[in-house]
């Protein structure tokens, strides 16, 4: 039943996706090298030199759609981050959408791991709520996108507020979004541990913390798949060449939040790699950018 609920998945997605372009899958050196425009505003959250928020606005005067933008690089430094995800951001702001993307502490930064890298996605992600009014952003137009590691953060970020109040990551009032697209994720952190520790080199230690008397399973608070049903739709792509967040990830992480009662579909960015999956210049931007507008309630793109 469970394998022929996979092929189901693919089967559907695949076929969405017929007469898209395929090109040249683009390598780790394509991704480090994207970029785009500069922010039109840097805001902190926090005291530490990763405790920001770069938030990018269309021309005008709003209200406007906004994309919550959470970077990968498998939980490091070391593979750049938000300065890539500005290649998105100009492509979304020629569509007339707003997007607010997220730095914060890594692993391997002071402060990062568990709990702080947790903490600042949710202050990041929450203070979009108080600045929404002073920059036109539209709070009822709200979609969380995260890449690879951002995946697995954007997926958390959405499904908090299940979060008891013993953890230490438990926020009274989370801000609640209906769709969280997750573009190579890595969100279920007990499964995919071996995964996990060979695409990026990352043990459940350093993702999870480590277990205590109030605290004994690392994963309760940390991975989106043991935090569901969630209550927000999630869409899965990865790309079909994608070898760090291979396709059975997204389609095992569906299927475990369909039967605990979400709506969760997974998409096929044909001779797509894990990068074409955040890069506007690919043929793989047709697709995703089309998910974002549809999660947006945007028809098509917006002139300005």
């Amino acid at each position: 039943m469970l394998k022929e609920l996979g092929k189901t998945l693919v089967a559907a997605a695949v076929a969405g996706n017929v007469g898209a372009t395929v090109a040249t899958p683009l390598t780790l050196d394509d991704y480090l090298a994207l970029n785009g425009p500069a922010p039109d505003m840097r805001l902190n959250y926090g005291t530490a030199p990763s405790q920001f928020v770069e938030l990018f606005k269309p021309k005008g005067a709003g209200p406007f759609p906004v994309v919550v933008l959470i970077h990968g690089g498998c939980w490091t430094v070391a593979y750049g981050g938000i300065t890539q995800m500005r290649n998105m951001a100009g492509a979304l702001l020629t569509e007339g959408i707003a997007v607010w993307s997220v730095e914060y502490r890594r692993v391997d930064e002071a402060g990062g791991g568990y709990p702080g890298m947790y903490l600042d996605v949710a202050q990041a992600v929450d203070r979009l709520r108080t600045e929404a009014p002073a920059h036109g952003l539209d709070l009822k137009r709200v979609v969380l996108v995260g890449h690879s590691a951002g995946g697995h953060l954007a997926q958390w970020a959405a499904a908090r507020g299940r979060l008891p109040k013993t953890s230490p990551l438990h926020v009274a009032d989370p801000l609640a979004v209906p769709t969280v697209i997750s573009l190579g994720g890595l969100a279920d952190l007990r499964n995919e541990e071996q995964l996990i520790k060979v695409s990026c080199e990352r043990s459940v230690v350093q993702l999870a913390g480590t277990p205590s008397a109030a605290r004994p399973d690392v994963f309760s608070d940390t991975s989106p798949a043991e935090m569901l049903p969630g209550g927000f739709r999630t869409v899965l792509i990865h790309g079909e060449l994608d070898t760090i967040s291979p396709l059975r990830a997204g389609i095992d992480y569906a299927r475990r939040a369909q039967a605990a009662g979400d709506a969760a579909e997974v998409i096929v960015l044909p001779g797509g790699s894990h990068f074409d999956e955040v890069s506007a210049s690919s043929p793989s931007w047709k697709i995703v950018g089309a998910e974002i507008r549809k999660a947006l309630g945007v028809v098509a793109p917006l002139t300005r």
